[in-house]
């Protein structure tokens, strides 16, 4: 079992009572013992655990200088992830509101299916719906990672912060790691937010974003798959909804435009994060050489996908850059483990991934649906 570094109990961080130093540790009540074992553990393998007055997990931090993430392991063998969590649901809310992300190493998972049993006993599994990278179904509302090749760095973001919709809660399940790199990169959207320059932030908040995106063409996703669906019926009804203008083209072919936000609030901290997908979506975000293919190839407005201001005027280059600067700044990077799962509150931290060699196999599951109104 892995060990974690500065232990602190699980009495102080889930009742937000901690020493400072984070290193002395408390039992749990007697009262909480009690509870604790009067409970079946898991819901894979329900098994009876005898612990007396022992703890069933140990906290710590990877950086002593960052909180996120909080890491959660076990202290008592083959702990299932599913069934302590259904267990202590409100507590890790309440701590991943806080740290903005939880790691739990050294769990029993009990692969994919397991790891759909985690998330959702914190939420409903969400469809992956106006998707914007490729991924494919592995099982129930469970995805492969974005399918991008292996020697691409995919920029750090909030899930579908491209859309007036999105998860609040997203998790990975590393299932096998790669060979070298393939880490998923983390960053605290409100230190991103914090760190950009007020008159960034103003601009932005004022003006929001707008993403124009063109599909089909054999450039990037086709509708049929960012829509999950043949109908174009039921393309132009998801659209009106989700305040989406949409325009078909010829050979199958179709253009999006959304205005969305810049800027959010988070519903439970009431922070304000950093909340857009501006910096990925913009022609600049692609490597030279392609853009100038992409630009030759095709006229602005034709472009598979581009941001700009919410008025349609252009973002400019520098600011772009300082803002990756921004999420550069803030970026936090652990190699993975297999067996680790990784929690985000999707508002509080974004995420990313590092190029990779060898196979790599993390999957991705979304929970407990969101919708900005305000636009």
């Amino acid at each position: 079992m892995p060990m974690l570094p500065e232990l602190i109990s699980i009495s102080q961080v889930f009742s937000g009572k901690r020493d400072k130093t984070l290193t002395k540790a408390k039992t749990m009540t007697n009262t909480e013992t009690k509870n604790l074992n009067s409970q079946k553990l898991g819901t894979v393998r329900r098994k009876a655990v005898s612990l007396s007055s022992e703890e069933l997990v140990k906290t710590a931090y990877l950086q002593p200088e960052n909180l996120l993430p909080l890491v959660v392991g076990p202290t008592v063998e083959k702990l299932n992830l599913a069934g302590w969590a259904q267990n202590n649901r409100s507590s890790i809310e309440t701590q991943l509101w806080k740290h903005g992300g939880i790691l739990f190493r050294g769990f029993e998972v009990g692969g994919v299916n397991g790891f759909e049993q985690f998330i959702q006993t914190l939420g409903d599994l969400l469809e992956y719906s106006f998707r914007s990278t490729p991924r494919s179904l592995v099982s129930g509302n469970i995805y492969t990672s974005t399918e991008y090749p292996a020697e691409q760095f995919i920029p750090l973001h909030n899930e579908m912060a491209y859309s007036r919709n999105w998860p609040l809660k997203i998790a990975f399940f590393c299932v096998k790691k790669a060979e070298q790199g393939g880490e998923t990169p983390i960053a605290n959207s409100r230190k991103v937010f914090e760190s950009l320059d007020s008159q960034i932030r103003e601009k932005f908040a004022q003006k929001k974003v707008m993403y124009v995106r063109n599909y089909g063409g054999g450039v990037d996703l086709p509708w049929q798959n960012v829509f999950n669906t043949d109908s174009k019926i039921e393309v132009e009804e998801y659209c009106k909804k989700a305040g989406i203008e949409l325009q078909w083209k010829s050979d199958d072919r179709l253009r999006t435009r959304q205005i969305c936000q810049a800027v959010a609030q988070h519903p439970q901290t009431q922070e304000m994060v950093w909340f857009n997908q501006a910096h990925l979506f913009h022609i600049s975000n692609l490597e030279p050489v392609v853009r100038k293919e992409l630009l030759t190839s095709f006229k602005q407005e034709d472009l598979p996908r581009n941001a700009y201001y919410g008025d349609g005027s252009p973002i400019e280059d520098f600011i772009l850059d300082e803002i990756r600067r921004c999420y550069q700044q803030e970026t936090i990077v652990f190699p993975w483990e297999e067996g680790d799962v990784l929690l985000l509150d999707n508002m509080l931290a974004a995420h990313g991934r590092t190029p990779f060699s060898g196979s790599r196999r993390v999957v991705v599951g979304m929970a407990e649906a969101f919708s900005c109104q305000d636009i």
